[in-house]
């Protein structure tokens, strides 16, 4: 299934009209990648808000020719160094048609701005954050399917670490989020997501632990947060399972995060409120006594940033719409005792949220 990198720059070009632009100046990486399919470490991309792309020009160095010429070969390339400032100067130079340029001011510096003004002269700099990540928090038929990938590539390599005794008392924190990491290349991703957590015993509290030299031991709650790279989109999952048979409070707490995480997916539906989509999953922990150890919120957008657009909290802002990918992810949190956290990667769909994420959520005794 083919990008159309084109069409998504239709899109930016419509937002650009709305806000009176003539032009955006996109420079963050994963904005160039998005709208020109660019995987390189340096450029920048200057898009014109009318329709033919003879006025939008691409910029990167000569480490990148070749690379370039066979991922941008749709739009006028630059060859220079620095990319945004050479654009800057591209917008100067046809200030006619360059009065108004953009620029994402949510990743420039002071002092970059400075420099970029310096090196248009007559093109007026304008802060415009956020268009590119507006578009981007819709996610089209090639993103899901990379997400999906990412997400099979993810169940897959966890299932393999169980089903091989990678997951026993005796083994490390680091051992175990080393091997789930070699089986998730194995499963053709091209690397995590992010640091494996692994978190074993009373670490298990510890919401964004970071793998020890712990050893697992009979008993302990296991919590295993991990994703899959797969080109360029990121999975992201968390399953806690119990080393031997789980103590009471342990199957009390497993159950009660459990159930809110079902309530926290049932919530997902078009056209709700990010807040009430925490709120709705939080009372269920709420109500059993354990809301101070709620620790976060409930989920976050997932895509070419493990942490990106919507934030499903308290402090969230927006509604759901159908094609956003999220996580919904609670947790109890026993400090200095264990924690469970049960995390999935969905799609916001007009009917049913559909599930990335496909390992079971049943407490696993291995």
């Amino acid at each position: 299934m083919p990008v159309s990198h084109a069409h998504r720059r239709a899109a930016l070009r419509a937002l650009l009209r709305e806000r009176d632009l003539d032009a955006l100046l996109v420079g963050d990486l994963l904005n160039v990648r998005y709208l020109t399919g660019f995987t390189g470490s340096n450029a920048a991309l200057l898009v014109h808000a009318d329709e033919a792309d003879d006025l939008t020009v691409f910029c990167t160095d000569g480490r990148y020719l070749t690379q370039s010429a066979a991922q941008v070969p749709d739009l006028p390339r630059l060859i220079d160094r620095p990319s945004a400032l050479r654009l800057a100067a591209v917008a100067g130079e046809r200030s006619s048609r360059y009065r108004r340029v953009g620029f994402e001011s949510q990743h420039v510096t002071v002092d970059g701005l400075d420099q970029l003004t310096a090196a248009a002269g007559a093109a007026a700099f304008v802060r415009a954050p956020g268009l590119v990540e507006q578009l981007r928090l819709v996610k089209d038929d090639v993103e899901v399917e990379a997400l999906r990938m990412a997400c099979a590539a993810a169940d897959r390599a966890l299932a393999g670490l169980i089903e091989h005794g990678g997951l026993r008392p005796g083994r490390t924190e680091k051992e175990v989020a080393r091997e789930l990491e070699t089986r998730m290349l194995d499963h053709g991703a091209a690397g995590p997501s992010f640091e494996t957590i692994v978190a074993t015993g009373a670490n298990s509290a510890v919401p964004h632990h970071r793998p020890t030299g712990a050893v697992l031991q009979a008993g302990d709650l296991v919590k295993i947060d991990f994703g899959a790279l797969v080109d360029g989109y990121h999975s992201d999952m968390t399953r806690t399972l119990v080393l031997g048979k789980p103590a009471a409070w342990q199957s009390e707490i497993y159950e009660l995060v459990a159930t809110a995480q079902a309530a926290g997916r049932a919530a997902l539906a078009v056209g709700a409120d990010v807040k009430d989509v925490d709120a709705a999953s939080r009372a269920v922990i709420e109500e059993a006594g354990y809301g101070e150890q709620f620790l976060h919120g409930l989920g976050h957008g997932v895509g070419l940033e493990i942490h990106e657009a919507p934030s499903l909290a308290k402090t969230g802002e927006g509604t759901l719409s159908a094609g956003m990918a999220v996580t919904v992810e609670p947790g109890v949190y026993l400090a200095g005792k264990g924690g469970v956290r049960i995390e999935d990667t969905l799609v916001v769909r007009d009917d049913d949220a559909e599930l990335l994420t496909l390992t079971t959520k049943n407490l696993v005794v291995v």
